[in-house]
């Protein structure tokens, strides 16, 4: 039994699509891909800061939702942390190759 592409390529579209909450898949170069998901998780960050600032103003904010609010915001640094250590890797990378 082996993979075929198809497979692989539906595999790929529910990650990308499942990365970050509400996320379209992307489309377009590189930098816009880049672009988009720094917007999404400033997005997310923001959204954090407002549940947490709204909590301890005690305008009735939920903790739960306020908590989940800000491990989105904790899991999506991590995710661009992790693009970010793989862009310097395939750069250095690239810097050794001879030409």
């Amino acid at each position: 039994m082996g993979i075929t592409p198809s497979s692989l390529a539906s595999i790929a579209g529910t990650a990308a699509s499942t990365a970050i909450a509400g996320a379209a898949p992307p489309a377009g170069d590189f930098a816009g891909v880049l672009s988009s998901a720094m917007q999404q998780f400033d997005g997310l960050q923001a959204t954090a800061e407002q549940k947490v600032t709204s909590l301890l103003a005690g305008n009735g904010q939920d903790i739960h939702a306020a908590a989940l609010s800000v491990e989105r915001a904790s899991l999506g640094f991590d995710l661009m942390l992790q693009v970010r250590n793989k862009v310097v890797n395939a750069y250095q990378e690239i810097s050794k190759l001879q030409f």
